[in-house]
């Protein structure tokens, strides 16, 4: 067990390494920003944060769980315990990084190096995750089910939003493609001898309509339109559309997701039209639960850095994260630091103008702070790691998180 002084000093340490790393790290967020790839396809900023990694003595693991673009890098003294700091580094199609994942991606690279500057110092090891495709993509998803985060025994992200929020929400959510096959026909002269595959797709809509005044106010029922036939004049013998499910816990966005399903089947009796339902698996995205030790610990970093976290209780609308899936096996946090003012949403051309700018490269080194100190305590004061882990059992055992 360390001092005070001899923890101060190592705290101090930190602070001071990721102040030097800053230019280094603006422009690693730059070029993410500037280069926008998007799930699975993330070949320059994977390269990018693991080639860093690397040169200031990471051992990295490339192509971690079968995923291209997935590494885990390691430094430490010691395999046991292991805290790891997570990256995302996806853009979404079309609008860039209007979610920030540029700054969540330098933010633990950040972490990382400054913990790597006082290594010999950790009794355990620091493990940055490379993190694929969280849009949509479900990258650690995939990730969790090929048991790459076994032997890992805390985790931790930062995401960039419009407040200071360290015990924020997520919804579960899944996505799910929904096709017609008809009988193509002739729409004006034979009109009687075709299936309209689209008239299912908005039977399914009309149904759905139906049921949101009978699904609870945390569900949400969104979708698009994908294929909807191909001339006015002939009956579409096919048509497709995409669906997000979500709701505040995995049971209840199974429930909403069988509630569409029979939406579905019932468009496909009344049209005549054929339905495949297919779920998209690694889209199973597990609602967020915050460890309130480690939530706690954060909190005291933001505060040393000067920033005030909002205590409010009050929780705006939720979006979803594969984060998700890694606090069900993992005590985890996804605290959000904010780069843009209140009013200014996510997947936007403003949100995505707000994650290239100067704020938001200061809330980037502020996360990157937080979470290196954060390690720190998990680390050198194993009674907080403890607490942790026993929080989380708990849940465990009212089946609130499902565990590895």
């Amino acid at each position: 067990m360390l001092s005070s002084t001899e923890y101060e000093n190592l705290a101090n340490r930190l602070l001071e390494l990721l102040d030097r790393l800053q230019p280094e790290l603006a422009e690693v967020s730059r070029t993410i920003h500037s280069n926008p790839e998007t799930a699975y396809k993330e070949y320059q900023a994977s390269a990018l944060l693991a080639a860093k990694l690397e040169e200031h003595g990471f051992q990295v693991e490339r192509k971690v769980a079968d995923l291209d673009t997935a590494f885990v890098a390691y430094t430490g003294t010691q395999a046991s315990p292991t805290v790891a700091i997570l990256a995302e580094y996806d853009a979404l199609p079309g609008i860039g990084h209007a979610c920030g994942h540029n700054l969540m991606a330098t933010a633990a690279l950040g972490a990382g190096l400054a913990l790597q500057g006082i290594a010999r110092q950790l009794p355990g090891r620091v493990a940055i995750f490379g993190t694929p495709a969280e849009e949509g993509g479900g990258g650690k998803v995939v990730m969790v089910q090929r048991g790459a985060f076994k032997g890992v025994d805390a985790a931790m992200i930062f995401h960039p939003a419009t407040s200071n929020l360290v015990d924020g929400t997520s919804l579960a959510s899944t996505r799910v493609n929904i096709i017609f096959h008809g009988q193509a026909s002739h729409a004006a002269a034979a009109p009687h001898q075709g299936i309209n595959a689209l008239d299912g797709v908005i039977q399914t809509y009309n149904a759905i309509n139906a049921l949101r005044q009978h699904l609870r106010d945390d569900a949400r029922v969104m979708g698009v339109i994908t294929n909807g036939g191909h001339a006015a004049n002939i009956v579409p013998e096919y048509a497709s559309a995409q669906f997000s499910i979500r709701a505040a816990d995995r049971r209840y966005a199974d429930e909403v997701l069988e509630k569409f399903r029979r939406c579905a089947e019932g468009a496909a009796l009344a049209t005549g039209a054929r339905l495949e339902f297919n779920i998209i698996e690694p889209s199973r995205y597990d609602n967020v639960v915050t460890n309130s030790v480690m939530a706690q610990i954060f909190t005291e970093k933001l505060e040393r850095l000067g920033l005030k976290v909002d205590r409010s209780g009050i929780k705006e609308g939720a979006g979803s994260t594969d984060m998700g899936n890694v606090s069900q096996v993992i005590p985890s946090i996804h605290p959000y630091l904010a780069i843009a003012p209140a009013g200014v949403s996510l997947h936007t051309d403003a949100f995505r103008e707000a994650a290239g700018s100067a704020r938001g490269q200061e809330a980037m080194l502020n996360a990157a702070k937080a979470m290196a100190l954060t390690t720190l305590d998990l680390l050198v004061k194993p009674h907080l790691l403890a607490q942790a882990k026993q929080e989380f059992a708990a849940l465990a055992e009212k089946g609130l998180v499902k565990g590895l």
